[in-house]
Order: structure tokens, then C-alpha cells, then sequence
């Protein structure tokens, strides 16, 4: 049982080359860290960024969509909250942080087809 113990005990000798260095834990915490910065905090921090520049650029009479689902025309803005008019005579305050971006579907306009178009197809 001695013997086993040890054995153990010992550790094996440092060759001091290059495969020591890559085996060092150190360095795969390192790498590791390294590894989550480039695919998880960067990425997340920029669109952090590009949210708050697309809150801080909201103006009224835009339209946008909020985290609930919400889509509305800003009537007023303060400075935690904005105002969206839903439909006439509708209005809701919501936190200006709820707010995702603008609605693509109020700037699309549907195309019509003029009788020329049709005939041609």
C-alpha cells in the first residue's frame, strides 16, 4: 500500500520542450478564456453597442416593435420611456429598453401591378 502511495507521490520529470508548455494548465485556462472572448463576450458586446446607438437615434413618429411583441408609432419620448400609439386613441408607455428596433413591415410598402405588368407576364 506503501508502494502505491508512492508511486503517486512521484512526479514524472519536465522534458522542457514544447508538448510541456501545451500540457502546462496555465496555459488551457488561457486558452480557454481566449477562446470564449472571441465567441461570446465580443460578439455580445458589439450588438450591445449597436442596441444602444439604435435607442439612443429613436425619434418620433418612428415605428418599432417592442420585446412583448408590441409594434407601435412613437408620440412621445422621455428619458427612461416612450409613448407608442397602437392605433387611434391608444396609447401605451413602455421602457425605452423594451424596445427592439424598427418595424420592417410599416416601411414595405406592397407593390401593384399596373394592367402593362400584368399583360407582359
Amino acid at each position: 500500500m506503501t508502494q502505491f502511495l508512492n508511486g503517486l507521490a512521484q512526479t514524472a520529470p519536465a522534458s522542457g520542450g514544447a508538448a510541456s508548455f501545451l500540457g502546462n494548465p496555465m496555459f488551457m485556462i488561457l486558452a480557454m478564456f481566449g477562446i470564449m472572448y472571441f465567441l461570446v463576450i465580443r460578439p455580445q458586446s458589439k450588438k450591445a453597442k449597436e442596441h444602444q446607438k439604435m435607442l439612443s437615434e429613436l425619434k418620433k413618429g418612428d415605428e418599432v416593435a417592442t420585446q412583448g411583441g408590441i409594434i407601435g408609432k412613437i408620440t412621445g419620448m422621455k428619458d427612461n420611456e416612450v409613448t407608442l400609439q397602437l392605433q387611434e386613441g391608444v396609447r401605451v408607455r413602455v421602457l425605452r429598453s423594451s424596445v427592439t428596433g424598427a418595424y420592417p413591415g410599416a416601411t414595405a410598402a406592397p407593390k401593384t401591378e399596373t394592367k402593362s405588368e400584368a399583360k407582359a407576364s
